[in-house]
């Protein structure tokens, strides 16, 4: 099969690690060498001279400026993502904070064609999560129709994600290889699915069996002497937040121990300029996009794994662009040789892109760390939409109509969940009430109580319509936004001590310094006093369910998806269930209660989210 024109440009720019490395299941195609580029110096005249002295040749300039445009945690987000979770917070002159809407792979398109605009060198990446977790759009086509604008819009490399590994790795090869789905098939007449044209990079993962990275670990971007490495890692706690099956087979390792390793082994290459991807992050002390998260009053700054990361990976590196958290940040954090270095984070969903300068200095190779700059930019919605990406999304759509559009409920208002400002949500009251709802009959589980993990709360439901089918419908394609993993429920027997421990681990251990507040059906209740620290900031009197305190030696049935009933999300209580029953999928559910409990005369209006008390 000849190349694609797509393909030609990547093997122009791109030079892949020489290493064999194997996914499992499948060998990730080898990157070609770069083609070298030739460019005359300017000013430098193609004739001879005309008389017998000849002006001297302008002294060709040291350094030339690489332009790094980049973007992390995209999650299949073709159109833009609707409501509060498609808006970023910009900070005004006068202190006050905006809400503008903002991200969708039309605009994105276009304000990174835009940029790239007038930079001879350019190159743009990311850091991870580009899918999984998607809506109905890319998510019903395994992620498809992601990488496929991706490769229109020119991603040069990324790094994996935990997402990326949502159905394992025998499929993120696929997604790197090509080729028609093993179950579903090809999903359009006559074409098969080609790949991504970009590498996705994934140093710190490897094969248990042959001990060696299942995708490449880096790549050397090169264009006209340039060089510049690229290390892609995700976090080491994949196999914490991603279902067992997902990684079955696979070892995660530290993220600066791999990044050391391969920056080391680049340096010896003679690639002096080093770039990390890696998908863990942040958090600012401001949610506005245009924080300075450099300012030194108290209380400034940023916190979060990012930073320890940052401050243990090899000076070798100049800049690392990270990801995981959401948040948006272009932040220095000193290398452990007390220099600063630039850390990026351009939020999610593709509502802003990060505008990275460094420096390349020509002689010594490496990149003038005093001249690196950095900035994030919204994708504003009032920008011209890139027409190829209004096509793609169109042709998508089309297949997707039949199932996308159907009715499933009706709502009163806006119901947020990921865009909810409260640990406790409406949308995550309301989804623990539906398992609750679809596992509380004796037969299909018998459950008192049930539990959601706010990560997989994707969106929220909004009232206003996204297409044809009117305000306050919920349509399939719009709870599948909401809960697109599809993960099977379960109802497992849990005492009333591992319930209450359940709880504790949600404020300490591997959550103490970044919390993952459970979403709690109707009936249980609690009291969490944040100025305490870890398991003690749970009220341990306080947790009761309809009213009566919580017995520690008594038995309680709980649901919950399977992912939490595996212990995910550092809940090791909660896998310790027994007497497992599994039920319908969580989408199911939820879409089940939505028809059971709604209609046109008598939509559902936002619960109250008052069942978690919280003292800070």
């Amino acid at each position: 099969m000849s190349a694609t024109p797509q393909k030609n440009r990547v093997a122009r720019r791109m030079l892949a690690a020489t290493a064999g490395l194997v996914t499992v299941g499948a060998l990730v195609a080898a990157m070609p060498a770069t083609a070298q580029g030739q460019v005359a110096d300017k000013g430098q005249s193609a004739g001879h001279a005309s008389h017998p002295y000849q002006k001297p040749k302008p002294k060709k300039a040291r350094t030339v400026d690489v332009q790094l445009l980049s973007f992390n945690d995209l999650h299949g987000n073709l159109e833009p993502p609707a409501g509060s979770a498609g808006a970023v917070n910009e900070k005004q002159p006068d202190g006050t904070v905006k809400s503008i809407p903002a991200g969708g792979m039309e605009y994105l398109a276009t304000s990174l064609r835009t940029a790239r605009k007038g930079h001879p060198y350019s190159i743009t990446a990311a850091g991870g999560d580009m899918v999984g977790a998607s809506p109905l759009l890319s998510g019903l086509f395994h992620d498809e129709p992601t990488i496929e604008a991706l490769n229109k819009v020119n991603l040069d490399v990324t790094a994996v994600g935990n997402h990326e590994f949502d159905e394992g790795a025998v499929e993120l090869a696929r997604l790197q290889n090509g080729g028609c789905h093993p179950t579903a098939g090809c999903f359009e007449k006559g074409k098969k699915f080609k790949g991504a044209d970009f590498p996705y990079l994934a140093a710190n993962v490897t094969s248990e069996k042959t001990g060696k990275p299942i995708l490449k670990p880096y790549t050397v971007w090169k264009k006209n002497g340039v060089k510049i490495g690229f290390i892609g890692v995700t976090l080491e706690g994949t196999p914490n937040i991603v279902t067992a099956e997902g990684v079955k087979g696979l070892k995660f390792h530290n993220e600066i121990a791999t990044v050391n390793k391969y920056a080391n082994e680049l340096d010896k290459q003679g690639v002096k300029s080093i770039v990390a991807l890696i998908h863990e992050g942040g958090a600012p002390a401001s949610s506005s996009y245009n924080y300075d998260c450099d300012s030194p009053g108290a209380g400034d700054g940023i916190s979060g794994p990012i930073v320890n990361i940052a401050k243990g990976i090899s000076p070798k590196v100049d800049a690392l662009v990270t990801g995981h958290t959401h948040q948006a940040y272009a932040c220095t954090i000193p290398d452990p040789a007390g220099n600063p270095r630039l850390v990026t984070s351009a939020s999610s969903f593709g509502k802003l892109y990060t505008d990275t300068t460094l420096t390349y200095d020509l002689k010594s190779h490496d990149i003038v760390r005093t001249s690196v700059k950095s900035a994030n930019h919204i994708v504003s919605r009032d920008q011209a939409k890139a027409a190829d990406m209004t096509s793609l999304i169109e042709r998508w759509n089309k297949l997707a109509a039949p199932i996308a559009n159907t009715p499933q409920g009706y709502i009163s208002a806006d119901i947020n969940g990921r865009g909810a400002t409260t640990p406790e949500s409406p949308l995550g009251d309301m989804i623990a009430d539906a398992q609750l709802d679809g596992m509380s009959a004796a037969d299909k589980g018998g459950a008192q109580i049930a539990f959601m993990n706010p990560g997989g709360i994707r969106s929220d439901l909004v009232y206003k319509a996204s297409g044809s089918e009117g305000d306050g419908v919920v349509t399939y394609g719009e709870a599948f936004t909401v809960q697109p993993f599809t993960n099977m429920m379960n109802a497992v027997t849990l005492t009333g001590a591992q319930v209450i421990t359940a709880l504790q681990q949600q404020v300490s251990g591997s959550n103490e310094a970044s919390p993952k507040i459970l979403q709690v059906s109707k009936g249980l209740t609690y009291t969490l006093d944040m100025t305490k620290t870890g398991a003690a900031r749970v009220v341990t009197d306080s947790v009761k369910l309809n009213g009566a305190a919580i017995n520690p030696a008594t038995s309680y049935r709980v649901a919950m998806n399977e992912f939490l009933a595996g212990g995910g999300d550092g809940f090791a209580a909660l896998g310790q269930g027994t007497n497992k029953l599994v039920g319908a999928s969580d989408l199911d559910m939820f879409n089940t209660y939505l028809k059971t409990n709604s209609s046109p005369a008598t939509p559902l209006a936002p619960p109250a989210a008052n069942r978690i008390t919280i003292i800070k």
